[in-house]
Order: C-alpha cells, then sequence, then structure tokens
C-alpha cells in the first residue's frame, strides 16, 4: 500500500523501529529524503525550496495541519525561499513506519501546492 494512503497509528516508548528490510521497502516512495542523525536519532530529512518567504511559510503551514490531523509533528524550519522538515519518532528515538507516511504525505502537499511538473 502506498504510504501517502496510510494513517499513522499511535506510538508508544518501546514500539519498534523500523527494520533495515523495511526502509528499504519504503524508501523508493520518498527518494528525496535524506536519513540523518541527530544525537545519535535517525531522522528523515528534506529542503523543500519555494520561491519566497510566504510560499514557505504557506507550505509549513499546510505541513503543520497535517501535522496535527495525524497527530505526529516534524520539526520545521521556515527560511526565506525554502522549508526544512524533519520527521522521527520521539517517544522510541528514531524512525518508526509513521516517520516514512508523513514525508510520503509531506511530499503530497509540496506538489500541490508547486502545480502539476
Amino acid at each position: 500500500m502506498r504510504l501517502v494512503k496510510q494513517k499513522c497509528v499511535a506510538c508508544r516508548a518501546g514500539s519498534p523501529r523500523v527494520t533495515p528490510e523495511e526502509v528499504a521497502e519504503f524508501r523508493p516512495q520518498v527518494p528525496e529524503w535524506a536519513i540523518t542523525q541527530a544525537d545519535g536519532i535517525d531522522r528523515l530529512e528534506r529542503t523543500f525550496r519555494l520561491d519566497d518567504f510566504a510560499s514557505a511559510l504557506a507550505f509549513a503551514n499546510e505541513v503543520g495541519a497535517l501535522a496535527e490531523e495525524e497527530d505526529h509533528h516534524p520539526m520545521l524550519v521556515v527560511e526565506w525561499g525554502r522549508v526544512r522538515v524533519v520527521w522521527w519518532t520521539h517517544k522510541i528515538k528514531g524512525l518508526h513506519r509513521n516517520d516514512f507516511v508523513m514525508a510520503a504525505k509531506t511530499d503530497e502537499a509540496f506538489k500541490s501546492l508547486s502545480g502539476p511538473a
């Protein structure tokens, strides 16, 4: 099933992190996202380029609305012409399926803002 069509599931401390096999399965659906590490915690990260600050802020607000819908919240850094989005699951200090679902939903939101390629 496509990640963008999935819903986040409630995650508790002790929930399993994604396995290397799951990462290999999910990555093709979010190819522009990098797996980075901060404070020893794996995260999904992507910087989106936009035309100006107003567009960047509008996109960040769209991602925020998606995050509220799914009750899963990213780190957002808004600058003139770009938004950095970072997903990880705080409760498990790493990556969960939810993070990949939200990365796919973030990509979809960006496509709808920027129009057809």
